[in-house]
């Protein structure tokens, strides 16, 4: 039986901010392991984003080296747009090219909707979903004059689902995934892939929460999904790919088939609620109109109000 080929980067640069620690430790390692060459962007600070550290990006890039693999250092903050630049320019002035680039930075500050501070509130943003917009620009440009780029960004359950003392975090993660869409969509011509991961791992993130009930959940089990992501194999573009626990599964927006009258009342909206909530006993109830979504959305509403 011929086995299938091994999934290498031979010759190809990847970008991985917050690759200090954690998941980004884990998707640097793994990739620069199969031949990436590999910036390691990590401020090296607390979990809230405080105070730079250089030393822990660098111990990953030890760690690379000392294992025979390619890689170098970066403390810029990616809540800027001169640090996104520079994070990206650091690729392309030492390696002359960015291959794929994983959004993996994040910083965490809870309160609830009433208490938490516009602060902490516009911290979190900055860091995961101005990041990432800051990030994939820099690298948008010479991923398409290249005709090559993978983008994988990190949602979370908490911006899909949403989650309670969260809001600063769920706003920026569901955020992530229109900005990813857009990538996907600007970047097909361009053999440019854009997806988000929604990863569950047990890291700094989860200090506090009590994981003793927890299965095996280490960063080891989701990076092989990332780095199928960010490589040339990775066949999907503007999807959510879940990892969880070892669980890999798809996630996506779905509709229902809808109700359609040619003019409503307050009254026919309460009166059709639960129809057009209607998810029916077949799967077919459900309509996934996939990347071209608000195209095909128009579509299919229109052939509704024409009859069809």
């Amino acid at each position: 039986a011929m086995s299938t080929p091994e999934l290498r980067f031979d010759g190809r640069v990847a970008v991985i901010t917050g690759g200090g620690r954690g998941l980004g430790r884990s998707y640097a390692l793994l990739m620069a392991a199969r031949g990436c060459k590999v910036v390691v962007n990590d401020l090296g600070g607390a979990i809230r984003g405080d105070g730079p550290d250089t030393s822990v990006a660098q111990s990953v890039v030890d760690e690379i080296v000392a294992a025979g693999g390619e890689a170098i250092a970066n403390a810029d903050s990616v809540a800027t747009p001169e640090g996104g630049k520079a994070i990206i320019q650091a690729a392309l002035d030492k390696w002359g090219r960015i291959d794929a680039l994983i959004h993996n930075a994040g910083n965490v500050r809870y309160g609830t909707i009433r208490e938490i501070s516009y602060e902490d509130f516009k911290s979190v943003v900055d860091v995961h979903l101005m990041g990432a917009f800051h990030v994939v620009q820099a690298a948008f440009g010479p991923m398409c004059d290249q005709n090559f780029g993978r983008i994988v960004l990190t949602s979370s359950i908490g911006g899909v689902y949403g989650n309670n003392r969260c809001v600063n975090y769920g706003a920026a993660k569901s955020g992530m995934i229109g900005l990813s869409n857009v990538a996907a969509l600007e970047g097909e011509p361009f053999n440019v892939k854009s997806n988000v991961i929604v990863p569950s791992a047990v890291t700094r993130m989860a200090e506090g929460i009590d994981i003793s009930q927890y299965p095996p959940m280490d960063p080891e089990l989701v990076a092989p999904v990332v780095a199928w992501m960010a490589h040339e194999a990775c066949s999907v573009s503007g999807e959510m790919i879940a990892s969880i626990a070892g669980r890999v599964a798809q996630v996506f927006l779905a509709e229902t088939r809808g109700v359609y009258r040619p003019e409503w009342t307050m009254e026919d909206v309460a009166a059709a609620c639960e129809a057009f909530h209607d998810k029916g006993p077949e799967n077919p109830q459900v309509l996934d109109f996939g990347l071209h979504g608000h195209v095909d959305h128009i579509t299919y509403s229109f052939g509704m109000a024409r009859g069809g």
